[in-house]
């Protein structure tokens, strides 16, 4: 498989083509916990990814995150799409 770090320089530089600004803050509060998430600030769609996550944890978000929008008309790396893809065949099998 294809090394984490790796997975983790790919989906950011992606989110980046995507208009998405990445900041890595905590989000961790006293009315909330996360390792991060997608949301809309000022109109502004915004990753947060929190610093103290794990490197799987980071791609998870990633991948959470990147799965609402359309990559059809985006380069992307074959691994990184084949992990992307994985990730919505099995939000597909699930609802069924």
């Amino acid at each position: 498989m294809v090394h984490d770090e790796f997975l983790v320089k790919h989906l950011e530089g992606l989110a980046s083509k995507l208009g998405l600004a990445v900041r890595r803050e905590s989000v961790n509060t006293e009315e909330t916990t996360g390792k991060g998430g997608l949301c809309r600030i000022g109109g502004k769609q915004v990753l947060f990814i929190d610093p103290g996550a794990t490197t799987e944890e980071k791609i998870m978000v990633m991948k959470e995150a990147l799965r609402h929008f359309d990559l059809s008309d985006i380069y992307v790396l074959p691994a990184v799409r084949e992990l992307l893809d994985e990730e919505e065949e099995d939000i597909h099998n699930n609802k069924s």
